[in-house]
């Protein structure tokens, strides 16, 4: 590695698993000490503890005000100072469409995906930005594909990705010129993104895109490259935005899709599936 985080501190959301835990794992391999937030505080320490010195395990809901307050404060008291925000914890909606979305759930499944996946961001920065602004750091957010074409998720999850983007641009140029804000946009991931709660048709369906039978094959099929993203590829990709290879970028969203974006004419389904 390059340590070219050498001497930075991060606090990264949702890193108990999946993307979240690439990031983690790269920033410290990259030199940063890391705090690690997870709602699920065994997960935080075990990816902690794995990495060892210079890494700390926090749990947090990040809905919660209170507790983006306490992880800001933690990773403070720990080493000093904050250099990097990552906002990444997130839900899935399961691929839900309107048609599908039973009217006594829509509610539910809305407030939680842009709870965790929108307000969790908007929190997460909030918290950080007093001690960013003594560092002139940056913020790192988690987008998709979904944010800019259809069909990586179901309604709920793509408005809220879309919504992400927004945030992302509008951050940059109100924080511009002390805090950095930029993004990462994964397509197709073999990860642990789990579903809301309200998914499926009784409450409790937290299933993860693990348990997606021939997901690695559909990936594969709808990219250019044919290539199964693993988080490891996305954290590599966020690790260079935070460092200051990337000093001249704010407001940019790289994509890291497969080459989602270049493939072409597709055969739509659309109102074939009412």
């Amino acid at each position: 590695m390059t340590q070219r985080l050498n001497g930075k501190v991060a606090i990264i959301t949702g890193a108990g698993s999946g993307i979240g835990k690439a990031y983690a794992e790269r920033f410290h391999a990259e030199g940063a000490k890391v705090a690690v937030v997870d709602i699920n505080a065994g997960r935080a320490q075990e990816v902690a503890s794995q990495l060892g010195v210079g890494a700390i395990g926090l749990q947090a809901d990040v809905t919660k005000l209170a507790d983006n307050q306490h992880m800001v404060a933690e990773a403070v008291r720990a080493f000093g100072k904050v250099d990097i925000f990552i906002g990444n914890a997130g839900v899935f909606d399961g691929f839900l469409g309107l048609p599908q979305l039973d009217e006594d759930k829509l509610e539910a499944l809305f407030d939680r995906v842009f709870d965790v996946n929108v307000k969790g961001y908007i929190l997460g920065a909030r918290c950080a930005l007093p001690e960013l602004l003594k560092t002139q750091g940056c913020m790192i957010f988690t987008a998709s594909t979904a944010g800019f074409y259809t069909n990586q998720g179901g309604l709920i999850y793509t408005a809220a990705k879309h919504a992400v983007v927004g945030l992302i641009k509008e951050l940059a140029f109100e924080l511009a010129p002390k805090v950095r804000v930029n993004g990462v946009a994964p397509g197709g991931t073999f990860t642990d993104l789990r579903n809301a709660i309200a998914v499926g048709q009784e409450f409790g369906d937290t299933r993860s895109l693990f348990d997606m039978p021939g997901l690695d094959e559909f990936i594969k099929s709808s990219t250019p490259l044919h290539k199964v993203n693993r988080p490891s590829d996305h954290a590599a990709i966020a690790a260079f935005l935070a460092s200051e290879d990337a000093s001249g970028m704010t407001g940019v969203i790289l994509h890291s899709d497969g080459g989602y974006g270049i493939r072409g004419a597709t055969t739509a389904s659309g109102g074939d599936t009412l």
